[in-house]
């Protein structure tokens, strides 16, 4: 059955965070994710609480550019966060906006090397190897964890570009596809995605799609509400407004708009609400689509 969670928005305050994490396990979501933007909150520290507030809820980290972040420490800290809560994070990585990787001199023209390298070593850690890579991007020289965790958690990536889903499917345990991306463009992503798994030796892939939400009745105030995300995001993905998908409507038209996505290959739904009340807007979904 599709997994269904709930984006924590960067742009809410962070003192938020935990409140809303208990809020999604008392209404039977399956997962938070965080994000992690240039000038907002960071990733690990979101996670940390969002982990320590919760009993059972999966939470995703979506995602911590590898540009940012050693290879060495990025492993030493998701340790952390899996020994401290088995089974329950998933780790996703991304190559980062470009524009914002530059502005901290984290620019590479090497990107897909910088983060198939990083996902390598981080498992190797992870799985509590002693990982010796001297790659083109990374070096790890003979590093081991003394406290590697139970168990490996998944290592996803927040991609895009043709290559760069190749190489998802290839190396990562799952893909993340941003908002605005509907049934016909996941399905292509899928297509590449298949490529790069021939090739590699990952047993699984989940197909993580981060979609917007509106729950409104009025169609009108709905558009005015959403507007500047989705022309945002359709500038992002370089699309006309109309093609960005969301799910947007009345509550009992949820439930259809996530069989699309699930029937294009959706393995979990992340919803981003849209608009004031949050908190509002995610308990309306949740209720719209009881009993899954």
């Amino acid at each position: 059955m599709i997994r269904i969670g709930f984006m924590f928005d960067r742009d809410r305050p962070p003192a938020e965070l935990t409140g809303y994490a208990a809020l999604l396990e008392s209404l039977g979501a399956d997962d938070l994710w965080v994000v992690e933007d240039l000038g907002w909150a960071g990733s690990i520290a979101s996670t940390a609480f969002a982990l320590a507030a919760t009993e059972r809820l999966r939470v995703g980290i979506g995602i911590a550019p590898v540009a940012l972040r050693n290879a060495a420490l990025l492993a030493m800290e998701l340790a952390m966060l899996e020994r401290s809560a088995p089974g329950r994070l998933v780790a996703g990585v991304g190559h980062g906006v470009p524009e914002w990787m530059a502005r901290v001199g984290a620019s590479t023209p090497r990107k897909l090397a910088l983060l198939e390298e990083t996902i390598v070593a981080v498992r190797g850690l992870l799985a509590g190897e002693t990982v010796e890579l001297h790659g083109r991007e990374v070096t790890v020289d003979g590093v081991k964890l003394v406290h590697p965790p139970l168990a490996v958690p998944p290592i996803v990536t927040g991609v895009v570009q043709p290559r760069s889903l190749e190489l998802s499917g290839r190396v990562a345990d799952g893909t993340i596809i941003a908002e605005g991306h509907g049934p016909s463009s996941i399905a292509d992503a899928r297509g590449h995605i298949a490529r790069g798994a021939a090739s590699g030796d990952r047993p699984a892939h989940e197909l993580i799609v981060f979609a917007f939400l509106r729950v409104d009745d009025d169609p009108s105030h709905a558009t005015s509400v959403t507007r500047e995300a989705i022309e945002g995001q359709a500038a992002w993905l370089g699309v006309p407004p109309a093609d960005v998908y969301t799910l947007t409507g009345p509550a009992s038209s949820l439930p259809a708009r996530i069989a699309e996505l699930e029937a294009a290959g959706a393995s979990t739904v992340i919803l981003r609400p849209l608009g004031p009340d949050p908190d509002a807007q995610t308990r309306a979904a949740l209720a719209a689509m009881k009993p899954r």
